[in-house]
């Protein structure tokens, strides 16, 4: 008779029995090893590990793909207000198109109770002008457009009727909420800013912009009225 240890085996297991053992661990696919499991990866491109065997190649996304929809409606926005702004400054600076010139606005900016009226028309202006010109070009975005938010914010705080529709600062409102979108969002690729940092961390370089634009506009309302 012979016993269970005198059985022929196999290497892991015995060679008439079901039963396999393997002579190491077998190790699942990390893709597949425990549903469920959120640390789970899925399966991808193997490539060998000296020290735990083969390991996944990690293929990053390209971040900022074109989107031709997205890129194109920032162009649109960012020319609009874009030039609507360099001409109210050009209006300002050199009284083009009607505009009332430094002396004009020095002097409603007094009617208003603004020291230093004629310093604050040339800052105003050629703010207006400069980011005007940036926004078209798509180049330094973020600074233009917190130029933007901060003439408007100056200019609804002076304006604004609450006895009227939406405060009777229509325009105003607007071109804030367009300078906010731009500010956030970024020029878009069709622009000279797609290869800046500020082009691929806008929200954040949006988030120091906006602060800067409610510091100015603070000191001009609070200092020279």
């Amino acid at each position: 008779m012979s016993s269970d240890d005198d059985r022929p085996r196999q290497t892991g297991g015995y060679a008439d029995s079901g039963y396999y053992a393997p002579s190491q661990p077998v190790t699942p696919p990390r893709g597949d090893a425990y549903p469920g499991d959120p640390t789970a990866v899925l399966p991808g491109p193997m490539e060998a590990d000296d020290d735990y065997g083969p390991r996944e190649e990690v293929v990053e996304r390209e971040p900022h793909a074109w989107h031709f929809g997205a890129d194109l409606g920032l162009l649109v926005l960012r020319v609009t207000v874009g030039v609507l702004f360099a001409g109210h400054g050009l209006q300002k600076v050199f009284g083009m198109m009607q505009g009332p010139g430094i002396g004009g606005f020095a002097q409603y900016l007094t009617s208003l109770g603004f020291q230093h009226a004629t310093v604050l028309s040339w800052v105003t202006g050629l703010t207006e002008l400069a980011a005007g010109v940036l926004l078209v070009l798509g180049l330094f975005t973020p600074a233009a457009a917190a130029g933007v938010l901060g003439v408007m914010a100056n200019a609804i705080w002076t304006k604004i009727n609450v006895h009227q529709f939406a405060g009777a600062v229509e325009v105003e409102a607007l071109y804030s909420a367009a300078a906010f979108a731009l500010l956030f969002a970024g020029a878009g690729k069709i622009s000279l800013d797609r290869n800046t940092p500020w082009f691929r961390r806008a929200p954040a370089y949006g988030f120091v912009f906006l602060l800067l634009a409610a510091g100015a506009s603070v000191v001009t309302l609070v200092v020279l009225r």
